[in-house]
């Protein structure tokens, strides 16, 4: 068994293709993957650029993710691009995870409008929400941002964030945590303090860790 975790960076699909809007709102224009072998050891990364299709890159989207319209043209549509990344999972029995659902949802909307051949059961039957494994374990009913996680395990944030790289990358490092335990668990011990609060104790634990008290009142808004 193989371990990809993917992240996406997606542009909105202009207000003139009213047709194509009506069935996919974005395009993706940038795969980033890490693989992991059977022991979660990084084995491989997988990174490309896509030139959209339904528009240019919005300056938003520039500001939010780095990428510019130059460093897209020319690159790959969709459909190559997308091909490339089942090429490079190749054939043995992998499971794909992302930080949400909404990677798959764009895929899977991306490919019926554009590869309407493939078969995107192929998606469903491989991937995991690792954010929603991530909150279950530690019983939270409210999702928690990437960021929030990471920070929570007092992980430093390696690249550029909002670049499918690097959140890919450390999308994983949850990932790899995740798999002991005993490990996770004494991790995250903050955390649980915090959003379980118990009198005094959850006053010190937020004195001592703002960013986490923070996140426990963002939870609760």
């Amino acid at each position: 068994m193989k371990y990809v975790v993917i992240d996406l960076e997606m542009n909105p699909v202009d207000r003139e293709f009213r047709e194509v809007k009506r069935q996919m709102k974005e395009e993706v224009i940038e795969f980033g993957a890490v693989r992991l072998d059977e022991n979660f050891q990084q084995e491989a990364e997988f990174q490309c650029y896509v030139e959209p299709e339904y528009g240019k890159i919005k300056k938003h989207i520039t500001n939010l993710t780095g990428i510019k319209q130059e460093m897209v043209e020319g690159k790959a549509h969709y459909a190559e691009a997308f091909q490339r990344f089942v090429d490079w999972i190749g054939e043995e029995e992998t499971q794909i995870y992302s930080w949400s659902m909404s990677d798959i949802k764009q895929l899977k909307k991306e490919c019926r409008f554009k590869l309407p051949d493939f078969d995107v059961k192929w998606l469903d039957s491989r991937w995991v929400d690792l954010q929603q494994v991530f909150d279950d374990r530690l019983g939270l009913h409210n999702n928690l941002a990437l960021k929030h996680a990471l920070g929570a395990m007092d992980h430093q944030f390696e690249g550029t964030q909002h670049t499918a790289l690097a959140d890919a990358i450390n999308t994983s490092a949850i990932l790899v945590l995740m798999q002991d335990d005993e490990k996770f668990r004494k991790t995250m011990q903050p955390v649980l303090d915090i959003l379980q609060p118990k009198d005094d104790l959850a006053s010190s634990i937020g004195d001592l860790c703002p960013d986490l008290l923070k996140l426990k009142n963002d939870l609760e808004e």
